[in-house]
């Protein structure tokens, strides 16, 4: 195996140890090994004992042996395992029809229209499609139609997705997949990287005035910064807010876009708001979105403002047969009845902050924890081998990992050095789910912590 393949695999977060598939049960080791001769390259399995569901429910999926394993790691099923109004819903329209976007669908317009509805009055066009990385793809296509520049900045372990286009721009793939010419990367907004007598925002403004002026030193204009507000792949940073608006001010000064990357922080995950963009009081050009809109079904969007867009949409044809194609549709609008019928931004707002507490109180005397840190339902563990280095501790990362999928608690790991413990629940997470959480995290921190 090429080196820089074999370091693009190890850094992928938690990942399971096919040297050890004959540990496992007899079931599990016949099963992996009939995928390995079946599926194609890339593939990995997580956790060191690799676990199959066959159900789930809310916040919990259940394995073939009928064990209930709490899931506070999968963001996909943004509502909640098999919810029954999204399964009624779906169910009901696979039973009528399934077409495309080249016929009049009713359901389709008032689906964008409520949609739509969620987001500041400047946004006020969607495109579908059916995954972050395609949406992510069709967003930068029209930033460099509208600006005419190639140039672009993302944070320096960002993930966007997997088309070629987007993977040159997805840091977090790894040295095997490497990063376009074009792409100049930048610190997340972690405040502990600011110079003593700076700010959050001005440290932001400087690094992206300084990835611009390289750009244009090796001949690109910028096109656009891509920004997902929770930084899940780089760590994990919510907090503090409002540093974005100089980030946004130096990225228009340039002639470029700010694309606002939801697929991770959007329909209130980070609870105080329904995108993570507005908890910074800044309005982006485009915005994305992935599978959470249709509660794991393959639908996603991007919004737009209409000037941003109109020029490309006369110009270019876009036609994608799956995207916003019946079933993910009415998917999509349950999901935003669901939001409706269980307040369920309020839910999270208020299981996120016991959970947070929580996590605080149970590493507070740890020397191996150098910060919790998070909004909502979205929350990161930074494990560390000393306080003062902060010096990454992965293997310790995984092994709480591992030790709560033992006592059936699902999370991962994040981060560059994979040592960030990645807190990432269906938001249908219940007042009885953060307990039963933090009992279990409680037993592994007295080992581990």
């Amino acid at each position: 195996m090429p080196s820089s393949l074999s370091r693009a695999i190890d850094s992928y977060p938690n990942r399971f140890d096919p040297g050890a598939l004959g540990a496992l049960p007899e079931h599990l080791q016949e099963t992996i090994r009939r995928r390995n001769e079946v599926l194609g390259p890339g593939y990995t399995l997580i956790y060191r004992e690799p676990v199959e569901f066959v159900s789930g429910h809310g916040a919990h999926l259940v394995d073939r042996e009928g064990n209930d394993y709490l899931d506070a790691y999968n963001n996909v099923p943004c509502v909640g395992h098999a919810h029954p109004r999204v399964v009624e819903a779906v169910s009901r329209q696979m039973a009528a029809v399934n077409t495309n976007t080249r016929y009049v669908q009713e359901a389709l317009v008032g689906y964008a229209e409520r949609l739509l509805a969620t987001f500041p009055g400047g946004l006020s066009k969607v495109s579908l499609a059916c995954s972050g990385s395609e949406a992510n793809d069709l967003a930068m296509r029209v930033a460099r139609f509208h600006t005419g520049g190639e140039g672009i900045i993302v944070t320096r372990w960002a993930y966007h997705g997997l088309t070629r286009e987007v993977a040159s721009f997805s840091p977090s793939l790894g040295p095997g997949s490497p990063l376009g010419p074009n792409v100049r990367l930048i610190d997340p907004p972690d405040p502990r990287l600011v110079a003593p007598g700076s700010t959050l925002a001005e440290h932001m403004r400087l690094q992206v005035r300084g990835a611009i002026d390289d750009l244009e030193r090796h001949g690109y204009r910028l096109a656009a910064l891509v920004a997902d507000c929770a930084y899940s792949s780089d760590g994990i940073f919510t907090d503090p807010v409002g540093y974005m608006q100089a980030v946004v001010e130096e990225v228009h000064a340039a002639g470029g876009l700010y694309i606002a990357d939801e697929v991770q922080s959007g329909f209130a995950r980070l609870g105080d708001s329904m995108w993570g963009f507005s908890r910074h009081d800044v309005l982006p050009d485009i915005v994305t979105m992935g599978k959470p809109m249709g509660n794991g079904l393959p639908i996603s969007g991007v919004v737009f403002r209409p000037e941003v867009a109109e020029e490309f949409g006369r110009s270019v044809r876009y036609f994608n047969t799956f995207a916003g194609s019946s079933v993910p549709v009415v998917a999509a609008a349950a999901v935003l009845d669901v939001f409706d019928e269980e307040n369920v931004q309020q839910r999270v707002v208020e299981n996120g902050t016991a959970l947070r507490a929580g996590l605080e109180e149970l590493t507070q005397a740890s020397p191996y924890v150098a910060e919790v840190r998070g909004s909502g339902l979205y929350i990161g563990v930074e494990v560390v081998k000393d306080p003062e280095t902060l010096a990454p501790d992965r293997a310790r990362a995984e092994d709480i990992i591992n030790d709560l999928r033992d006592r059936r608690v699902l999370i991962s790991g994040t981060a560059k050095g994979a040592h960030v413990l990645k807190i990432r629940p269906p938001l249908a997470f219940s007042s009885a789910d953060v307990a039963r959480f933090l009992e279990a995290f409680a037993e592994v921190a007295k080992v581990r912590l």
